[in-house]
């Protein structure tokens, strides 16, 4: 049943990769979605308008794959708003030479972003089965420098660590130390904190070459809990 699953689901990708009407739809977000809200890094509209939503999001909801909201994808987990995704890497900084971590993989597609920026993506899912769907859609679509594993995103990836830009896409109640603590220095993270239900924010956490962290809080958010094993 599991290779049937996957069967279907890179059928479906390789059948709807080039899809015109998906072209056409990805411009519209881009313009209407990004632009509009201010949007303004050339490196991330060039990837928000490449990396191609649809693959990632399930068959069923795919041809809402380029509206202006979250997704479901299973295990009471959502695929971000492409606002949102595309603000929180503008806002992360990410260049060629960084090293990223990322904390709720999810369908793949925040860590295809980020892939195509980064020198290397380490990407931490909770749930199994979705880091099982996410490496296999992320290796059909031929990314080589994003690595994907099944685990606890409060425990970070010591045996990696530091990183110099890290992105939490599900919200834990207090910024996690052990996240802060793998941070470079010089390095940069974007998480969403907050309990679910109630008002959550977006904030960035600096460390400068002395180890000094700075916390600002950007923007009012809604994201699922973030949880432990």
């Amino acid at each position: 049943m599991k290779w049937t699953v996957l069967f279907f689901l890179l059928f479906s990708i390789s059948c709807t990769q080039n899809d015109p009407n998906f072209d056409h739809l990805r411009k519209l977000m881009i313009k209407n979605q990004l632009q509009s809200r201010g949007i303004r890094d050339d490196a991330v509209l060039e990837v928000m308008r490449s990396v191609e939503r649809h693959n990632f999001v399930p068959e069923n909801y795919r041809d809402r794959a380029y509206s202006d909201g979250p997704l479901p994808i299973g295990h009471g987990q959502t695929i971000s708003q492409p606002y949102i995704v595309a603000f929180m890497t503008e806002q992360l900084q990410v260049s060629s030479q960084h090293k990223v971590l990322e904390i709720g993989t999810g369908s793949g597609y925040q860590a295809a972003i980020l892939g195509e920026l980064a020198k290397h993506v380490f990407t931490i899912e909770i749930i199994p089965e979705l880091a099982e769907g996410a490496k296999n859609i992320l290796n059909h679509l031929s990314y080589k420098n994003i690595t994907v594993r099944a685990g606890d995103g409060y425990k970070g990836w010591p045996e990696e660590a530091p990183f110099e830009r890290i992105m939490v896409t599900a919200a834990p109640t207090e910024i996690p130390q052990t996240l802060i603590d793998q941070l470079a220095p010089g390095g940069r993270m974007i998480l969403p904190v907050g309990a679910q239900f109630l008002v959550q924010y977006l904030w960035v956490i600096e460390k400068d070459d002395q180890g000094t962290v700075t916390k600002e809080k950007i923007l009012p958010v809604r994201f699922v809990p973030m949880v432990k094993e």
